[in-house]
């Protein structure tokens, strides 16, 4: 937490401090006080809901340089993190991740970046978890 927004903790992403999928996730790894995300959007879904060192009763999240983490989090790093999934995902799983790999050849469908602010979005105003009270800001 670095700073204060209407009341709220704010949390600090900065697109600048990471070039890839693994990255982002060392990089907001260390807003959690005791804890490290390994990257899964399940797991990611989950730490914002509290209890892992996000604050409990709402916050910003600031995401800094979020267009350069837009390119960075793009068709190929989606691929090839698919690629990665496909290996260890349960076998009745990979023909679903396969198809959003082949989409993702084609630059179709959802990328990563696209993925992870669809699920901090959930977390506020209007999603489906909005009780969490996250304020997603792209700068």
């Amino acid at each position: 937490m670095t700073d204060r927004c209407d009341g709220l903790p704010v949390l600090i992403v900065d697109g600048a401090c990471f070039s890839d999928f693994d990255g982002f996730a060392r990089e907001f790894s260390r807003l959690l006080s005791q804890h490290t995300w390994r990257g899964s959007l399940d797991a990611f879904n989950d730490l914002l809901r509290g209890g892992f060192g996000t604050p409990e009763n709402g916050w910003v999240l600031r995401w800094l340089r979020s267009e350069s983490s837009r390119s960075a989090l793009g068709y190929a790093e989606t691929e090839r993190q698919l690629e990665r999934l496909v290996l260890t995902c349960h076998p009745s799983n990979r023909p679903d991740v396969q198809a959003r790999i082949d989409s993702a050849r084609r630059r179709e469908g959802p990328t990563l970046f696209d993925e992870i602010v669809a699920i901090i979005r959930d977390h506020g105003p209007g999603g489906s978890e909005a009780e969490d009270g996250i304020l997603l800001e792209l700068l």
